[in-house]
Parts: C-alpha cells; sequence; structure tokens
C-alpha cells in the first residue's frame, strides 16, 4: 500500500519549493543537487523524496508558478476598469511590488527557464507573452498611433528591460524600496511615452511594421 500524506503535507511542500527557489536563485539550477536542498531543508534526503520526486518538479513548479502569479495580476488589474494611463501605473506598481516580493521566484524564471523539457517551457513562454501582450495592448490603448507604427512591442520590452533586471541591483536594504521605484519608474516610462514619435507613414509601410497589429 502506497504511503498516505501528511496531514502538514502543503506546508512542509512550501517549505520545500521555498528553499529550492533560494537555492537554484543563489546557484543555479544545475549547480544545486537533492542533497543541498535536503540540507537546506534541514531533513533527511530520504524524508525529501517523500514530498517531491526530482528538482526538476521543483523548477518546473517554481517558473510557471510565478508567471502565473503575473497573469493573474494583469487579470486583477484590467478588471479595476481603469482608463489606459491609470492601468498602465497600476501594472507597473504591482509587478515591481510582486518581483520584490518573488526576486528568487524570479531570477529563478529569468535565469533557468532554459532548462525545462521543450513542452514545459513553451507553457512558461506561452504565459509569458500574455503577460508581455496584455502590457503592448495597454500601451496601445494609451498611444494608438504607435500601436498602427507596431512601437506597442518594442516599447513593453523597453519597459520590461527597466523593471525585470531590477533584481539584479536593487537590494533589500539600501536606500530606495521596490515600492519607492515603482512610481519612478511609471513616471520615467509614461513621461517617455507622450514624447515619442512614431516613423513617417511610409517609412512604416516600406518596412511592414504594421503587418501585425496589437490586439487585446
Amino acid at each position: 500500500m502506497a504511503r498516505g500524506r501528511s496531514a502538514d503535507y502543503d506546508l512542509n511542500r512550501e517549505t520545500i519549493v521555498r528553499a529550492a527557489t533560494r537555492l537554484f536563485a543563489q546557484q543555479g539550477y544545475p549547480g544545486t543537487s537533492m542533497s543541498d536542498l535536503a540540507k537546506a531543508c534541514g531533513v533527511s534526503k530520504p524524508l525529501l523524496y517523500h514530498y517531491v520526486s526530482d528538482k526538476y518538479e521543483l523548477l518546473r513548479e517554481i517558473t510557471e508558478g510565478h508567471v502565473t502569479r503575473l497573469e493573474a495580476i494583469i487579470g486583477e488589474v484590467e478588471a479595476l476598469e481603469l482608463d489606459a494611463q491609470a492601468r498602465l501605473r497600476e501594472l507597473i506598481r504591482r509587478f515591481v511590488h510582486e518581483y520584490a516580493q518573488a526576486r528568487h521566484d524570479h531570477g529563478v524564471l529569468t535565469q533557468d527557464v532554459k532548462f525545462l523539457e521543450p513542452r514545459d517551457r513553451s507553457r512558461v513562454r506561452r504565459k509569458e507573452r500574455a503577460v508581455v501582450a496584455a502590457f503592448a495592448a495597454t500601451i496601445a490603448e494609451a498611444r494608438p498611433e504607435l500601436a498602427r507604427a507596431a512601437l506597442a512591442k518594442p516599447l513593453t520590452m523597453l519597459l520590461f528591460g527597466m523593471i525585470n533586471w531590477m533584481f539584479t541591483w536593487l537590494k533589500p536594504a539600501g536606500a530606495l524600496s521596490h515600492d519607492d521605484m515603482a512610481p519612478i519608474v511609471a513616471d520615467l516610462f509614461l513621461g517617455g511615452l507622450g514624447a515619442v514619435r512614431p516613423p513617417p507613414p511610409v517609412l512604416v509601410e516600406a518596412r511592414g511594421l504594421n503587418r501585425r497589429p496589437i490586439s487585446r
């Protein structure tokens, strides 16, 4: 008869997932062994296998869980029915806050997603594209003429360039917190967004930039 799960299974598993997230972020997925994880959790390796089959299971759960939370934030902000600029500001605020709370998760997603098997990686990437599309659609709504010039997605990637790597240089005990930085990022991006000018229509058509409009 298979051994049943203990009553505190969820709590113990969450402890293991959090420890794995920290180790993967600090040492990298390839550099972390199940022995390292057992030691970090203060349990024996055989007991660890009672909760997880292998470290790959944890990598899949961490990466997919993080991007799923980002998708949920998109849904929560869209439900507020804000105008485009207010929505974008709120998305930036919540994403920066989430990255602060889940800096190890975000680090694993950015550096170790390549170790997922193709099917799992494709699922995570699909969720990431949905997040990017939601930001791009909001930018397109705020500046429709930029969307017509196919600039909504490039601008979105510039925005993510500002916030995605903040965890690498903004220290938790530093002079500025993530919550301090969020309105700065929003002001900088929205201020710059208003100054962006689309290329002349002839140039856009020549480059074929308007072949794939952003849809929400």
